[in-house]
């Protein structure tokens, strides 16, 4: 019996590994794609970086973002999700 005792605590280990750091970030990926997916002309957003705009134009990746001192053309995937729903929900 002792012979098992090795690959098991290996398998309990790559288990925790995937249900606690893996499928999270998986779950995560597909919200934000969701997102993406989802945005249209005239949202509000925050950009990673702290950029406040709307969204003007839109193309398959980027975005243009109209803030108080111009147009940006920035990537879908520079957009956050969480800052960009928490903005959302004040208003």
């Amino acid at each position: 019996m002792e012979n098992y005792t090795f690959p098991l605590q290996l398998i309990a280990l790559f288990g925790v590994l995937y249900f606690f750091m893996i499928r999270p970030q998986q779950n995560r990926a597909k919200k934000e794609k969701e997102f993406e997916t989802n945005l249209k002309v005239g949202d509000k957003i925050i950009t990673k970086s702290g950029l406040h705009g709307k969204v003007s134009e839109m193309a398959e990746t980027t975005v243009v973002i109209e803030t108080m001192s111009g147009k940006l053309k920035m990537e879908k995937s520079a957009i956050s999700l969480e800052m960009s729903a928490a903005l959302n929900k004040k208003v």
